[in-house]
C-alpha cells in the first residue's frame, strides 16, 4: 500500500498526510552493514534508506552489495524507524524508501509531522538541544 500513495504522490494527486500514515504503518526492509542500518549522507542529511519489498530491496543490492554476497536486512516498522531510530543518530536524519527505483523513490526528511519535533531541524526543540544548523 505505501508504495501505491507513493505513486499517487509523485503523480500529485495523494494526500501528504495519508502518505506519511502509511509509511508509519508499513513494515520496510532495511539493509544492515556492520552492525547498523545502511545509510547515505546527502545535503546534511544522514538518510536511511528503507523499501517496500524484497523486489525494491534486490534492484538497490544489485547496485550497492559487496560482491555477490546477499544483503543482510531488517523488517521494521517506519513508526519505530522515524520516532525512535533517526532520532537516536544525533544528527539531522531522514528515510529513504525504494531509492533504487527511479520513479517509486520517496524521501521523508527530518522535519515536523514525520520525526519528533526534538528532531526535527524546523523546530527550535532540535536546534537548541543538539547544535543542528539551517
Amino acid at each position: 500500500m505505501l508504495a501505491q500513495r507513493i505513486s499517487e504522490q509523485r503523480a500529485g494527486i495523494g494526500d501528504p498526510r495519508a502518505l506519511v500514515g502509511e509509511m508509519r504503518r508499513t513494515v520496510l526492509l532495511v539493509p544492515s552493514a556492520d552492525a547498523g542500518l545502511w545509510s547515505a549522507r546527502s545535503g546534511g542529511v544522514r538518510w536511511v534508506c528503507a523499501f517496500t519489498d524484497e523486489t525494491e530491496l534486490a534492484h538497490f543490492a544489485v547496485r550497492h552489495a559487496p560482491g555477490n554476497r546477499p544483503t543482510d536486512y531488517v523488517a521494521l516498522l517506519g513508526a519505530r524507524i522515524v520516532g525512535e531510530i533517526l532520532p537516536a543518530l544525533d544528527e539531522p536524519a531522514g528515510l529513504a524508501v525504494d531509492i533504487a527505483s527511479e520513479d517509486g523513490a520517496m524521501f521523508f526528511p527530518p522535519v515536523t509531522g514525520i520525526v519528533p519535533e526534538s528532531a526535527a531541524v524546523d523546530s527550535g526543540a532540535a536546534m537548541a538541544g543538539s547544535g543542528y544548523e539551517r
